[in-house]
């Protein structure tokens, strides 16, 4: 799955007690969250801790990195509104000029040293601060929509897609079981198997899967998904880097491009119509929708995450500014609590005594 707090001081390389602080009310507001999605209370049903621990144990444990997209750069940039949104919403990101971007670029898994051109996933996390000090925090990927529907879809996912210890590869036996009992995930594994994936982080699509109400000043709902689409024309990976590319080709092509000029991504919204499934995010919306440009991402510069800013911070997609208000997308609920687990491991990771250069290396988001 694709965590909230601001960079906090650090001394000594450590970081400080503002950080805990946030993230205690993160873990709070994470839980109230999955508590009225119904996701969370009763003896058989799925925790964000018993999420996390399934996660986790689906490969080596990698102290003081995220549980997931463990691997990552810090990005800064900024975004420009084009006023077309500020009908749909009282977000002030919408009504400002200009909004500056603490951001997050990764790939998917949980290891931190993973190999770039092994990794299906390209992820972008953002931070947007607007001048009232709200924040609107994103966590989108290059996945078109999500596999299943459901936090226990997920969690069987999870269990199904662990490695055999004698194989290193996953029972066939058990995914087609996890296949049959949740069959939205046959769309999700055919664009696995078939999307060419991207040679850069810069020409990639993301996408928040998940739908959110957008408020308008008088009150008026629309139901929304959004995506980053890229300036820069898509390259596919070819075969021959997939067997030959360094494993941070990633990292090194984004920063060759940034010492050229800023990378561009406009910031489209996709309007839900009447009978569209808003609250199951592994349903696409027709391309037929209407879609409205908000502004453009600007990234300027990049940083490792072991001294960047975004080495600190939680990207939950529920952290959201006044006009924006989650949907009742259960997957919602659920990321926020499990990113919340996550936060709060490393935290204790490091209190006892993990080096504090590791909990930048890598970072759920």
């Amino acid at each position: 799955m694709s965590p909230p707090s601001s960079p906090s001081p650090r001394t000594g390389g450590r970081r400080g007690w503002p950080l805990l602080a946030i993230g205690a009310i993160a873990a709070a507001l994470a839980a109230a969250f999955a508590w009225t999605a119904g996701w969370l209370g009763g003896a058989s049903r799925l925790t964000a801790p018993a999420m996390t621990n399934a996660i986790e144990a689906n490969g080596p444990a990698h102290p003081g990195f995220r549980r997931a997209h463990a691997k990552g750069v810090c990005v800064t940039g900024v975004f420009r509104s084009s006023g077309q949104a500020a009908a749909l919403s009282s977000a002030r990101v919408f009504r400002q000029a200009e909004t500056p971007v603490l951001g997050r670029m990764s790939i998917g898994g949980g290891d931190p040293h993973g190999v770039d051109a092994q990794a299906r996933v390209r992820s972008m996390a953002l931070l947007l601060r607007s001048d009232d000090g709200q924040q609107w925090r994103m966590a989108m990927n290059s996945f078109p929509f999500f596999v299943v529907a459901t936090p226990q879809g997920f969690h069987a996912q999870t269990l199904a897609s662990r490695p055999d210890p004698a194989t290193g590869k996953p029972d066939p036996a058990r995914m087609a079981a996890f296949v049959a009992q949740y069959p939205e995930a046959r769309k999700f594994l055919a664009w696995a198997k078939s999307a060419p994936w991207s040679n850069s982080w810069g020409n990639t699509r993301y996408n928040g899967v998940n739908a959110f109400r957008f408020i308008a000043a008088d009150g008026h709902e629309q139901a929304v998904r959004w995506s980053m689409r890229p300036h820069l024309a898509f390259a596919p990976l070819s075969p021959r880097q997939r067997e030959q590319a360094d494993a941070d080709f990633l990292a090194e092509d984004l920063a060759q491009r940034l010492a050229q000029g800023p990378l561009q991504w406009d910031l489209v919204l996709t309007l839900a119509a009447p009978g569209d499934p808003v609250n199951d995010p592994s349903q696409p919306w027709p391309d037929s929708r209407a879609q409205i440009v908000a502004g453009t991402l600007s990234l300027t510069a990049a940083q490792p995450q072991a001294t960047g800013a975004c080495r600190d911070i939680n990207y939950d997609p529920l952290i959201l500014p006044t006009g924006i208000r989650a949907s009742d997308d259960p997957i919602l609920a659920a990321r926020s609590a499990v990113y919340s687990q996550s936060f709060n491991r490393r935290e204790r990771e490091i209190g006892r005594g993990q080096a504090p250069e590791a909990i930048g290396k890598g970072d759920a988001r």
